[in-house]
């Protein structure tokens, strides 16, 4: 492995089971939550007179090392399968675009412009709490909800015009029922719609309120209806958040995927229909992952830790990219061999059906997979040959 290789393992994959990864990791989760701890303590008057040097020393420093984290993951990025076909200079270009990417910048940009410009820029201070949002990178709940939200926009969309017309429903109603009893408060729709976003929030400040009969009336109307105008969007985002969550114990991302060795010369359309299909399971030392005797429902791929196979020569061990239990897929058979995690390790599950519906679309990946284990059949029938 290549120096560039392993940065870009460290920095972008973080395996549990790598100390150099982990303590990157922990170390990058820490700065970020101190560099917000300290640009809150910061507008305290009293604290920030007193530490102002050490703040702006603390800033310096964390806008170091982001630096650094940043042109790191720029250089390593072409390490990336998807993008190793790209010349270096585009495949950084499209790597920098990436929004993960995107973020990154503007959380150490404010730093810069004030440095490089020489102008007072303090109001851009305020983008320093972009670096809370570079969590997103090491929660995958937070990588998911994304995809939730991305993937119900067209229902999140028509609940937003849903919204927006009982708003306008609100504010025209009440306009034409109090703007005489109350010219100042109601000249307009606009100015009415003050009250109705108080209303239908339910927040209900109080200081705008409709003094004739018809206008409560009509004002107890809209907060009925303000009960359940965010239970809409509420209810689109839970129900798909928590189908994602039943569906997969995190989101696996293109790069966990390519960097499998059967799947990294695959196009990226197909890389992606993969990763739908593919879900995570993680198991701890010396637990059982396949027995003897089971039924083969699906295969597996190691995404980090290793694993021993137990066939007639002893033990086999496979380590990350390696995958197993294709046979039984393979040659509609119960499994054979037992399969062990030596190491806390995380697999990717393909079950049964998608496998079999991914291989008749990807004759492709078939044919790898196939070689493979006719490859490791001839293997056990010559070490047995040879006893």
């Amino acid at each position: 492995m290549t120096l560039r290789q392993r940065v870009h393992d460290i920095l972008e994959f973080g395996s549990e089971s790598d100390p150099v990864e982990r303590f990157v990791n922990v170390a990058l989760v820490t700065l970020i939550l101190l560099n917000v701890a300290a640009f809150a303590a910061e507008t305290v008057p009293e604290i920030g007179q007193r530490h102002g040097a050490s703040f702006e020393l603390f800033n310096l420093v964390s806008v170091a090392i982001f630096t650094i984290e940043y042109v790191l993951r720029l250089w390593s990025c072409v390490e990336l399968p998807l993008l190793q076909t790209l010349p270096g200079w585009r495949a950084r270009i499209n790597f920098a675009l990436r929004p993960l990417l995107l973020i990154d910048l503007i959380a150490i940009l404010p730093f810069y412009l004030g440095f490089l410009i020489g102008i007072d820029l303090r109001i851009l201070r305020v983008l320093r709490l972009f670096r809370f949002l570079k969590l997103a990178r090491y929660s995958p709940a937070l990588v998911a909800l994304a995809r939730v939200i991305a993937n119900e926009r067209r229902a999140l969309f028509g609940a937003l015009l849903v919204m927006m017309a009982l708003l306008l429903f609100a504010s025209s109603g009440m306009y034409f029922l109090e703007r005489h009893a109350q010219p100042e408060v109601f000249s307009s729709i606009p100015s009415a719609a003050w009250w109705a976003i108080a209303t239908l929030t339910t927040v209900g400040y109080g200081d705008v309120v409709p003094v004739t009969g018809l206008g409560r009336a009509f004002g107890g109307l809209i907060m009925i209806f303000g009960l359940g105008m965010f239970a809409l969007p509420i209810g689109i985002i839970a129900t798909g958040f928590s189908h994602e969550a039943n569906r997969r114990e995190f989101v696996i991302t293109w790069g966990m995927v390519a960097r499998v060795p059967i799947f990294s010369q695959l196009e990226a359309a197909v890389v992606a229909k993969i990763g739908a299909l593919l879900y995570s399971r993680s198991y701890q030392a010396d637990e059982s992952i396949m027995r003897v005797g089971d039924d083969a429902v699906a295969m597996y791929f190691i995404a980090n830790g290793e694993v021993a196979v137990d066939v007639d020569e002893g033990q086999v061990r496979l380590g990350e990219g390696d995958f197993f239990g294709e046979m039984g897929l393979l040659y509609h058979r119960q499994r054979e061999h037992n399969v062990t995690a030596t190491t806390k390790c995380r697999v990717l599950v393909l079950d049964k059906s998608d496998f079999e519906r991914l291989c008749h679309n990807e004759p492709e990946l078939l044919t790898r997979v196939r070689a493979v284990a006719e490859e490791r059949i001839k293997s056990s029938k010559l070490k047995s040959t040879q006893k």
